[in-house]
């Protein structure tokens, strides 16, 4: 069989060669180096398709197409466009004169597969009583960061994680790009924008000052990059409690360090101790991401911030996938295991009233008989 045969293109036929890639269900993201090569990710490897654009000028009107269709635009005065496709699929362009070669076009995929937590534990992205300890920490409406590096799946986890949360609550997502899919009904959808013709620059940082104006039960941003950390720390600390967002970072520790650049990016003088004062009160537990080797995407840490001792965050390991080796076909083996300490955060569900998640009843059952 024939990985890049062509096939229905459907919605994608006004993107040029790329159609039949985005039509592919086994393509996770694709590549476009000006008109030289178009690669694809297929299983976690990068692969070089034998395709191309024909001219700079076609790519050109694809790149047009797919920018101002979510109302942006693209040129050598603005070169650089992040952008969405009708299906959810990310978007990111650099152009002429900061695109030395030719365009970039990087298209990753919406996966509308594995999203809930029966498909995830199906590929081994996570054990059933890791999930379930999530779910736990959203129902006991605790503010999480997840973690992770670029292609982890920070933002598929994202969307699982946010099936949990209640119908009856209003929730309002902030995003550089929309691609979050909630489920609920109630959610109020607010998308960054940058400065150009139409008017100026509506970043990460002013919607997440805005949507505290919009009686939120639930924050969930995207991914905090920049100041805007200051800003969700001081929102979660005031009363939006079970608010999450997605973090670029190598472990729970790092992410932690990350935040702490971040708010001072912010411009304020703040003591060090006292931004970690507001790390440790704000932020629950950290879900970290990685993109192993073989191309899975596995959570393999999670981390519950316990407090400070001194000038120092202490956090404790809940769960950490414990890595055994590889398989004749070189997929990473290991397995899920739990530290065995029951984490704090479920103490949240004992004051509101709620049931422990059947997943982990057999994990911290002993010691909830213990305290009764």
């Amino acid at each position: 069989m024939n990985d890049f045969a062509p096939q229905p293109v459907s919605d994608y036929s006004r993107l040029g060669p790329i159609g039949e890639l985005m039509a592919n269900p086994r393509v996770s993201e694709v590549m476009v180096m000006g008109t030289r090569d178009i690669y694809v990710e297929v299983d976690g490897k990068i692969i070089l398709t034998p395709l191309h654009y024909a001219s700079e000028d076609e790519l050109m009107h694809v790149i047009r197409y797919i920018v101002e269709s979510v109302g942006r635009s693209i040129d050598a005065s603005s070169p650089l466009a992040d952008a969405r496709l009708a299906d959810g699929s990310r978007v990111h362009v650099a152009v002429r004169p900061v695109a030395v070669d030719g365009p970039l076009l990087n298209i990753r995929k919406f996966v509308r597969g594995p999203l809930d937590m029966a498909d995830l534990i199906r590929l081994g992205s996570c054990s059933e009583s890791a999930f379930g300890f999530l779910k736990a920490c959203v129902m006991a409406r605790a503010n999480i960061v997840v973690s992770g590096g670029t292609g982890s799946g920070k933002t598929t986890l994202l969307n699982v994680l946010s099936g949990y949360l209640p119908d009856d609550e209003r929730i309002v997502t902030i995003e550089d790009a929309a691609e979050l899919q909630l489920r609920q009904r109630h959610v109020a959808r607010l998308e960054a924008r940058p400065a150009g013709p139409e008017g100026k620059e509506v970043a990460i940082r002013d919607l997440v000052i805005t949507s505290l104006r919009m009686r939120p039960d639930r924050l969930v941003v995207g991914e905090v990059r920049g100041a805007e950390a200051l800003d969700m720390l001081q929102a979660m600390n005031t009363g939006h409690d079970g608010s999450m967002t997605t973090l670029h970072a190598n472990k729970p520790r790092d992410a932690l360090a990350r935040i702490e650049t971040l708010v001072l990016m912010a411009g304020y003088d703040l003591p060090l101790r006292a931004i970690r004062a507001q790390i440790t009160s704000a932020i629950n537990v950290i879900v970290h991401l990685e993109r192993l080797r073989d191309g899975s995407r596995k959570v393999v840490q999670i981390s519950e911030v316990t407090g400070m001792e001194e000038e120092v965050i202490t956090m404790q390991d809940v769960f950490r996938f414990i890595r055994s080796g590889m398989d004749a076909n070189g997929r990473v083996i290991g397995r899920f295991t739990a530290a065995g300490l029951r984490p704090r955060v479920l103490d949240r569900l004992d004051d509101l009233g709620l049931p422990m998640p059947a997943e982990i009843v057999p994990l911290f059952h002993e010691t909830v008989e213990s305290m009764s």
